[in-house]
């Protein structure tokens, strides 16, 4: 089923417009979901000019009436005047304006995902977002209380976390039974959402070398294990814990292109950032997970020394768009 997708150009500042430009000038993107591009028309050209496309645009009242093949243009305005190749509040309360502009139409049943270019956290946090990233921002503007989390994925790999963005110092204090099954059971859910139907959950454990059976602290063995245990009692397919160094190489592909594993649920941020970044940063995606309206990004920034250049990579931008494309397809089947 074909899906219809919001579309947003990130943080105008960076590199957003121009791998959006990019990515919508491919005729078979634009033939995978019906598209809805709420943006700036401005904002829209000059990404156009720096990528040396021109996009065939239709201009669009009624959202509704979105077809495959075609770019419709919802026009949502700035506010003020954006400075180029810097954070700033205005770049940062564009992108929250038209973000919460599509998550409305997701509300309303108009699409079934977005997928969005680079936003720039300082940009937003200038702008007063009031959250320390955009997925909470998403979970208050949607009214979701529920759980979520940050998901990564790469070639396929998954990865999420049971902290994300906290102090180093607190991630021990702030990691408990529950939110290690609570991460693992959202994990799994977004996997099937994504079309895996029986996936294989690894976990790390927090510690070096899994803490050494206690030498090196001992929550792998008094909270995650326990923790681990009592999901698989629940129905949740997870294995571990494992130590953060070398699962990650367990992951990787075999010679004939499967995997051991489809998801590595690690304790905090950079225990999967750093690997994951490593193995392929241009091609990075991110997911909001729990909420109920598939959301995918790239994972990398929004490259502000390189904006304007003409050399930014679509990559990522692509497999985000092929997720959302996915993600929102399964969605438009369940109704």
């Amino acid at each position: 089923m074909t899906p219809r997708l919001a579309l947003v150009l990130g943080d105008p500042a960076g590199i957003g417009p121009e791998i959006m430009a990019k990515l919508l000038a491919e005729e078979s993107n634009r033939n995978k979901a019906a598209l809805l591009l709420v943006a700036d028309p401005d904002e829209l050209a000059e990404g156009m000019r720096i990528a040396g496309v021109d996009l065939p645009i239709t201009r669009v009242n009624d959202p509704a009436g979105l077809a495959p093949g075609r770019i419709a243009l919802h026009e949502l305005r700035r506010r003020a005047p954006i400075p180029r190749g810097q954070s700033s509040a205005e770049g940062g309360t564009h992108a929250m304006d038209t973000l919460r502009e599509c998550l409305a139409l997701a509300e309303a049943g108009t699409v079934d995902g977005i997928c969005f270019a680079p936003l720039n956290k300082a940009s937003l946090h200038m702008a007063k977002m009031g959250h320390p990233d955009e997925l909470h921002w998403f979970a208050e503007v949607l009214g979701h209380k529920g759980a979520h989390s940050e998901f990564n994925v790469l070639d396929g790999l998954w990865t999420c976390r049971v902290t994300s963005h906290v102090a180093l110092r607190e991630v021990a204090d702030l990691i408990t039974p529950e939110k290690v099954i609570g991460a693992v059971a959202l994990i799994r859910n977004a996997l099937i959402q994504a079309g895996i139907e029986q996936p294989r959950i690894a976990v790390c454990g927090l510690n070096p070398h899994n803490g050494d059976n206690g030498a090196f602290g001992r929550e792998e063995i008094e909270i995650i294990g326990p923790a681990l245990e009592e999901a698989r009692r629940r129905g949740l397919p997870c294995e571990g814990p494992y130590p953060a160094d070398t699962i990650f190489l367990r992951a990787q592909p075999k010679a004939d292109g499967t995997r051991d594993v489809d998801a590595i649920v690690t304790m905090y941020h950079d225990q999967g950032q750093i690997a994951m970044k490593l193995m392929g940063f241009w091609r990075g995606i991110t997911v909001a997970g729990g909420l109920p309206v598939p959301i995918t990004t790239c994972a990398h920034g929004t490259g502000f020394d390189i904006q304007g250049k003409g050399i930014a990579r679509i990559g990522a931008l692509q497999a985000a768009f092929d997720l959302a494309c996915a993600m929102g397809a399964r969605r438009r089947a369940r109704g």
